[in-house]
């Protein structure tokens, strides 16, 4: 009985009397999920100009969409292949309920995705805790704060993770979710990311060299006022911008709103996109109009350097510095520019060598041109705007992913991939090229000053995704150093590393030094190393704590 009330208002939202939908005539049914049948690259790029395409299926030749009765009747007439199965229907809102054992409120029916409110409290609860470490800033507004000139809508936050009391410049990693409101994983990954770091910060010697040395930016709902409504039930995907409003003409089905991720400033409009309000796939009214995309870019812009000509197929230099992560779902992908093209993106032998290496970690599919074209998108804004290395993972299999999937698959998953992203942000060109340096040890674990320390580790060349788009070649390798306490990378002092078997020649060695600690004082004491390859590639550093007792 104690549910009662929020049973009630779930019945109501449900059925439309709470949140009015655009007004329009009902159609005799819901949007159906269906199967559209293509022949050519070009007839599914014109597909996605105007349906809201869930999955890609290229060695089949369909896709998956959800298509009205008038919709699906139209392709038929067009001569497309439809098939369709049984109606869409909304999911009840049962109300806010609270987590048991945790005293946050999480989305009715998934318990383990936390609500806006209760994210952005946590986030900020999170800074307000660890101030050396974490700040949570506000970068802009949501279209309806900006419409209501702060009445209601929401403020677009950016969580920034460093070690404060070190001094910059430090390189820096951006993370986008929930851009696209009823992609529920992408907001909790995020903010669990954050949190992993803040407490691993201390105790594991790798994360805490790398929120030493760089900067990482968590923009961990950039949709607000639309994830809002996708908390109810609804699959909401765009903004909630109402100026622009659905005609009688158009299904209710499709929601009002701009699609944020089709409408960032860099080639805005070439294709993948619509120009009719009700479409999922609606670009807006002009370049980067919503009040989101312009926080967005403000961020970006001001947080990293212009590394790119003006040429669409002038590359970054290979040294460029910073790297973007913008989280989706679903499809288990990670994709790299180009979105707005077919054509190879300038930089990408590189991109895709370091989507591998995401790929290694995520399990997902690593390409560039497996699903459709798609302009005014974040990453091709980051990647063209700025030549930073930018990528989308696409998370998991639903929109609404259930928690046993979210917990067992997409967090294990992606969580050492979001950290080898942290890892090689100051040098995402080229590091992820060179081995990484695995399994550190020290022996003794707690020496005194002046005995001598064994430092044994792995370096391995061979960790990338492989599969159906290709593989990545591996080197054998040629060597390595190892620092102490270093305060710049690469550092001015180093060490050299020595093969276990007497010759660096396999593309994974056991490797192994002796420290001399006659100089370190004792205490608590960083070791930092780094492997090269036969092609002189440096793959990136890697952390252990040598704690020096009296």
């Amino acid at each position: 009985m104690r549910h009662l009330p929020a049973l009630l208002f779930g019945f109501l939202l449900a059925f439309g009397l709470l949140w009015p939908e655009p007004a329009a005539a009902q159609p005799s049914q819901p949007p159906r999920r269906a199967r559209v049948y293509f022949q050519t690259r070009a007839q599914l790029n014109a597909l996605a100009n105007e349906l809201d395409i869930w999955e890609v299926h290229q060695a089949q030749g369909y896709l998956v969409a959800p298509l009205t009765p008038e919709q699906a009747s139209d392709l038929k007439a067009r001569g497309f292949r439809v098939t369709l199965s049984p109606p869409l229907t909304r999911r009840l809102y049962l109300g806010l309920m609270m987590l048991p054992g945790h005293e946050r409120e999480t989305i009715p029916g998934y318990a383990c995705y936390r609500t806006v409110e209760s994210t952005y409290h946590d986030l900020a609860s999170l800074a307000a805790a660890h101030p050396q470490l974490a700040q949570w800033q506000d970068i802009g507004d949501s279209w309806e704060k900006v419409a209501s000139h702060g009445q209601k809508g929401y403020d677009i936050h950016d969580l920034i993770l460093t070690n404060r009391q070190v001094p910059g410049p430090k390189p820096r990693l951006l993370i986008l979710a929930a851009i696209h409101a009823r992609e529920y994983a992408t907001a909790e990954l995020a903010t669990r990311f954050a949190e992993s770091l803040v407490q691993a910060y201390g105790q594991d010697p790798d994360i805490t060299w790398l929120l030493n040395t760089t900067e990482l930016h968590i923009i961990p709902i950039a949709n607000p006022d639309g994830r809002k409504r996708a908390e109810t039930g609804l699959l909401w995907r765009k903004n909630t911008h109402r100026e622009d409003t659905c005609s009688a003409e158009n299904p209710p089905w499709s929601y009002y709103g701009v699609d944020l991720n089709r409408n960032s400033s860099f080639l805005w409009n070439h294709g993948g996109s619509s120009s009719a309000p009700c479409s999922e796939v609606y670009r807006g009214p002009g370049p980067a109009s919503e009040p989101e995309v312009q926080a967005i870019e403000a961020t970006l812009r001001g947080l990293f350097p212009d590394q790119r000509g003006p040429g669409n197929q002038d590359p970054a230099p290979s040294d460029a510095t910073g790297l973007v992560i913008s989280l989706h779902s679903y499809g288990r992908y990670v994709l790299f520019p180009w979105d707005w093209t077919e054509q190879d993106a300038p930089n990408k032998t590189d991109l895709q060598t370091l989507g591998r290496k995401f790929g290694f970690f995520n399990g997902y599919q690593v390409c560039s041109d497996c699903l459709y074209n798609a302009s005014g998108t974040t990453t091709d804004f980051a990647y063209g705007e700025l030549g930073l290395a930018a990528y989308t993972f696409e998370l998991g299999n639903d929109f609404f992913q259930d928690c046993q999937t979210f917990e067992e698959k997409i967090i294990p998953r992606n969580m050492p991939a979001l950290r080898y992203a942290l890892k090689v942000a100051p040098r995402p060109y080229q590091w992820p090229h060179g081995p990484d340096a695995l399994d550190l040890s020290l022996t003794p674990a707690s020496p005194q000053a002046g005995h001598p320390i064994t430092l044994t580790l792995t370096l391995d060349d061979t960790r990338y995704a492989s599969g159906g788009y290709g593989h990545e070649p591996t080197q054998p390798i040629a060597g390595g150093f190892y620092a102490l306490d270093p305060t710049t990378w690469p550092p001015e002092t180093t060490f050299p590393l020595t093969a276990r078997d007497g010759a660096f020649d396999s593309v994974r060695e056991e490797a192994f030094a002796r420290i001399d600690p006659s100089a370190l004082t004792p205490g608590r004491h960083m070791v930092v190393v780094a492997g090269q390859d036969a092609q002189g590639a440096w793959g990136p550093p890697t952390a252990i704590f040598l704690d020096v007792s009296e």
